[in-house]
């Protein structure tokens, strides 16, 4: 007798199932099996100029690895950010082709900047 989904032991079973390609033959997959492929795909993924961070310190928590911005990149970055703190659509567009980053990576960028420029004002006073 088969046991039910989301049982212990039919999720066992089916993660030893060969899976079929995604968007292959519509067959039904379970909540887990779909967040097991998400977490493998986001691990296994990897871009040119990020590399994970050696002893993080906190917990393995699967996602992006930390970029690490080249010194060239980081000279634009702050130029731009010492001429405005705010950035619109198109310089960021502009600066996302220049430095071979994406867009929402000089938006983080410029977000993490503000903290640290706000953190520093506080500082001084």
């Amino acid at each position: 007798m088969e046991k039910g989904p989301f049982s212990v032991e039919w999720l066992a079973q089916s993660s030893r199932r060969p899976r079929s390609p995604p968007g292959g033959t519509g067959g039904r997959e379970s909540p887990a099996d779909l967040a097991a492929l998400r977490h493998r795909e986001a691990v296994d993924s990897s871009s040119p100029g990020h590399e994970a961070e050696a002893g993080g310190g906190g917990p393995a928590v699967p996602g992006r690895p930390r970029t690490k911005f080249s010194a060239a990149q980081l000279q634009e970055l702050e130029r731009s950010f010492r001429e405005q703190r705010y950035i619109g659509a198109s310089e960021k567009r502009r600066l996302a082709a220049a430095l071979n980053l994406s867009q929402s990576q000089i938006k983080t960028w410029f977000q993490n900047r503000r903290m640290k420029f706000k953190r520093q004002t506080q500082d001084a006073r």
